[in-house]
């Protein structure tokens, strides 16, 4: 067996993680001491924006007549798939109440949390299908308000087509803000008056290590770093193609790793030699996020056989992961961890992060390892219940009784006591 690296990352997910840990922080601390006028402070300091903080109506209204029908139509042709997909999750989580013993039911509900703060990045790029991802699904779940947030741009607000989109898509509120401060309202409830029960979104370093901060004071859809893409290459897989896509992810920014494992030597170094030039041929700002990412994350390894690069996959856990192979299937069934899986040359993580259907925002930084994407689970709760008959209570409250005092905790037995008591009286329990 062997595996052999052609390329190794100079830099990993950890890189740099200290110091935004501390600006973070800090930034988070201002916040809840200081509530919306520190937030329009870290809006006019970091965005240069100085407009409403919380979109009204008539600017939705003006940003959607600025947009041409076809970049609606896109839009809506994204949002109605991002919705049946969303929508077919929802009834996959089903109610239920089922007799564990007679008289004893145990019940399962699905209860969407209250409100939802949706994360639309919008810095180096505007991204109009994390709109959809987000707010669309949150409300495919049946959350009752959703807010939405944007990073600005100084004297124009929030771009159009996002504002177009989280509106169509069904956010409540939507605010013009970014960074850690768009989450910091989210969650304390700034500008909106509704905290929100569970963030979700994509975002910066600054925006994952908030979400992160805050996780537990409200519930996150994951934890998230630079966006990732794998690809497993066979030797009669197209090398254009595979450096085509790896590009394609690298320009999200300079800290997107991008691994390519391949069975074959040639169809390895045909990638190597192909991504530079393509990363040059592409404007600014792709080039320069696409060639640093390229320079320090990305990795190149050749395996030689299926089950060595189903190995180092599953190492990766990669968000997104290319199958450019034959025999599909095999694949499909031993593949273990990965975020989202596209099989076949057929598909590419460019589908799927605009229009496809599945959810985009999913899990980095080896998260794939015990969770999958942004669904509609992440906006329910699961919760259960129980009744009883009495005659239920004489086997159920007996063996309460004695597990309690097993463990030494004799106010929980006495509780099965007391209505053993009450109920049979004219019985005598084994109680210890």
């Amino acid at each position: 067996m062997s595996i052999t690296y052609l390329k190794r990352a100079s830099k990993s997910a950890a890189t740099d993680e200290e110091s935004t840990r501390a600006t973070v922080s800090e930034m988070l601390v201002n916040i809840e001491a200081g509530g919306e006028s520190r937030c329009a402070e870290y809006a006019a300091q970091l965005d240069g924006y100085h407009g409403n903080i919380i979109v009204t109506n008539e600017e939705i209204e003006q940003a959607t007549r600025r947009l041409s029908t076809q970049v609606k139509d896109d839009i809506h042709f994204a949002h109605e798939r991002v919705t049946k997909f969303a929508q077919q999750q929802r009834k996959a989580l089903i109610d239920f109440e089922v007799e564990l013993s007679p008289g004893l039911w145990a019940a399962q509900k699905q209860i969407p949390v209250q409100t939802a703060g949706c994360y639309i990045p919008g810095g180096r790029y505007s991204h109009v299908a994390s709109a959809i991802m987000s707010v669309a699904t949150a409300k495919a779940a049946g959350v009752k308000h959703i807010v939405a947030c944007s990073p600005p741009k100084p004297e124009t607000g929030v771009h159009d087509a996002i504002l177009y989109t989280a509106h169509y898509s069904g956010a409540d509120t939507i605010l013009a803000l970014g960074g850690v401060q768009g989450i910091a309202a989210m969650a304390f409830g700034l500008f909106s008056g509704r905290a929100a029960d569970v963030l979700a979104g994509p975002g910066n370093r600054f925006v994952a290590e908030a979400k992160r901060m805050l996780f537990g004071r409200v519930g996150i859809d994951m934890f998230a770093g630079p966006t990732e893409i794998a690809v497993i290459a066979d030797s009669q897989a197209d090398p254009r193609m595979i450096a085509g896509d790896l590009v394609g992810q690298a320009e999200h920014g300079p800290d997107s790793p991008v691994w390519l494992i391949s069975l074959d030597l040639g169809i390895a170094q045909k990638v190597i030699d192909l991504v530079p030039g393509l990363i040059e041929s592409m404007p600014e700002p792709s080039r320069s996020a696409a060639r640093s990412a390229w320079a320090d994350y990305a990795e190149v390894v050749v395996c030689s056989s299926r089950e060595e690069a189903v190995q180092v996959s599953d190492q990766y856990a990669a968000e997104h992961l290319e199958l450019h192979c034959q025999d599909l299937d095999w694949w499909s069934e031993n593949l273990n961890n990965y975020g989202s899986l596209f099989v076949g040359e057929e598909t590419t993580v460019t589908y799927g992060d605009k229009c496809s259907g599945t959810n985009h925002i999913l899990p980095t930084k080896g998260a794939a390892r015990y969770t999958g994407g942004l669904s509609v689970g992440k906006f329910i709760k699961t919760v259960t219940s129980q009744r009883m008959t009495e005659q239920a209570n004489r086997e159920v409250g007996a063996t309460a009784a004695r597990i309690s005092r097993l463990e030494g905790m004799e106010g929980h037995a006495r509780s099965g006591d007391d209505r053993l008591a009450k109920y049979f009286p004219d019985e005598v329990f084994r109680l210890t």
